[in-house]
């Protein structure tokens, strides 16, 4: 009788314990050692040697003392002297003030003046002009001479600068060689312009309201024009009374009509102008004559 084999025991395999994780054991460790061991000697030693952050002898401790005294005493001195000093300033302050204002007052005052003479002289002129032997001669020197308001028809002529016009360098944006700035209108274009019209046939021209004269000058005070020292500013309006279409057609084929064009084209600079029905001007506000004399007959006196 055969018999089953037998089948040997099943050994059950040790499990090895569990270790504890890496990560903790460090983390553990870290919050157990906080202090690095060499600062840790070094702490221990100098508290051994009992070297400590305060003086030990009784020299230093007072040395200590005194400056900090000092210190403060500084500090306590320099507050009292400001506080002390503060009403002092104060007043000298409002004593500048109303000391600039006195003198702005009596600046104005003595501005108001030379206007009133200014218009006083400027009225005797003109009656004077009203008053000569020949009515029509004295209308056209008053004309000539801007002492007298004109109207008529004429053109208007509106000189602006470019879109994104900036200064130039170093004090001079345009030199005589060739423009360096962006389109900014400079007095010797605008001396250009007028001298032009003038040549086109103009008989009377102002620029913004400001009104030509034979004695007028054109020039700049760093980036502004000033006409008889008056500054302007940007568009510059130019009325010129004269015979409307012809003296547009002459001006714009003229030299100074050209160069004005050119700086169009080439800088941006914006222009327009147009033939006008009828342009008032004002008269001039002064009118100085340094050389001329009155004509007397022969035979009187």
């Amino acid at each position: 009788m055969c018999c089953m084999p037998q089948q040997p025991p099943i050994r059950s395999t040790p499990t090895r314990p569990s270790r504890p994780d890496a990560s903790m054991s460090l983390l553990t460790n870290v919050m157990d050692h906080s202090l690095d061991d060499g600062y840790a000697e070094a702490a221990a030693r100098k508290k051994t040697a009992g070297d400590g952050g305060l003086p030990k002898t009784l020299r230093a401790r007072l040395g200590l003392a005194l400056g900090l005294v000092l210190a403060a005493l500084v500090v306590t001195v320099g507050a009292a002297q400001a506080r002390v000093a503060a009403p002092v300033v104060a007043k000298e302050r409002e004593e500048l003030i109303d000391r600039i204002d006195r003198e702005t007052g009596t600046a104005d005052k003595l501005e108001e003046s030379v206007d009133q003479l200014r218009d006083d002289v400027t009225t005797r002129q003109r009656e004077a002009l009203k008053h000569t032997g020949d009515s029509g001669q004295a209308d056209l020197v008053g004309i000539l001479s801007g002492a007298v308001e004109v109207h008529g028809p004429g053109v208007k002529l509106v000189v602006n600068d470019a879109k994104e016009a900036s200064t130039g360098g170093d004090g001079n944006p345009r030199e005589t060689s060739g423009f360096s700035d962006t389109g900014r209108v400079r007095d010797r274009d605008m001396q250009r312009v007028v001298n032009g019209l003038w040549e086109s046939g103009a008989e009377a021209i102002s620029i913004n309201g400001q009104r030509l004269t034979a004695l007028s000058a054109i020039r700049a005070a760093g980036d502004a024009i000033l006409v008889d020292n008056k500054p302007l500013v940007p568009p510059y309006t130019v009325l010129a009374v004269g015979d409307g279409q012809r003296l547009s057609t002459r001006f714009q084929d003229s030299a100074d009509g050209l160069y004005l064009h050119a700086l169009q084209e080439n800088y941006g600079i914006r222009t327009a102008i147009s033939a006008e029905d009828d342009l008032r001007l004002p008269a001039a506000p002064s009118v100085i004559v340094r050389t001329a004399e009155p004509r007397t007959e022969k035979g009187t006196s």
